[in-house]
């Protein structure tokens, strides 16, 4: 069986990266593509699973696989509040053949990049420019005119990153943005590992 390669997602809230992601994963099951499936330390929500959308930890478990070495990304959102992505799972999911998804911040994207090297595909999404991406945000009504205030200020930061990745896809119409995401992903994931 072929080794799974990763391919990483990032972009500013509101790009349209988890529409990207879902319609590959949906549409084109003959990319073999698997989410890494992460850890997180606060308790499970309505159905969610152990070893199914997350692994729940507690925050001295989390902790202590931070001081073990054993995560490949992580991050405290709120004290306390862990996330992160374990090596073992990404290289069990590989040697099974799937690749590895990540939908992840950008430095989460750069630091699974520079580990993996031509085994990851790094994707940037960007929106067309940041008075599209406040369209957007607003056209959501998911969040409050002071939280897009502040995605759109970290916007302008994660922006500064795109040229650490693989490529850029401008998502300024969604259907081709989708086309060419699809398109950078299918030759990476046929090509061979040199």
């Amino acid at each position: 069986m072929r080794q799974g390669k990763l391919i990483i997602f990032s972009a500013p809230s509101g790009s349209g990266k988890s529409t990207i992601v879902n319609f590959l994963m949906e549409k084109h099951p003959e990319l073999r593509l698997a989410f890494s499936i992460s850890c997180t330390s606060r308790a499970p929500r309505g159905t969610e699973r152990n070893g199914v959308e997350y692994f729940f930890l507690t925050a001295d478990e989390f902790r202590n696989k931070i001081r073990n070495g054993e995560f490949l990304e992580y991050e405290e959102v709120y004290p306390g509040r862990f996330y992160g992505t374990l090596k073992s799972q990404v290289e069990h999911q590989m040697a099974e053949g799937q690749n590895v998804v990540f939908d992840v911040d950008v430095k989460g994207g750069c630091n699974i990049k520079k580990k993996y090297g031509n085994k990851a595909l790094s994707l940037f999404v960007q929106p067309p420019s940041i008075d599209e991406l406040r369209r957007r945000l607003i056209a959501r009504h998911t969040d409050q005119p002071e939280v897009i205030e502040q995605r759109l200020s970290k916007a302008g930061y994660e922006l500064s990153f795109a040229s650490k990745f693989d490529h850029v896809i401008v998502n300024s119409v969604l259907p081709d943005a989708e086309k060419e995401a699809f398109e950078l992903v299918r030759r990476f994931v046929e090509e061979e590992n040199h």
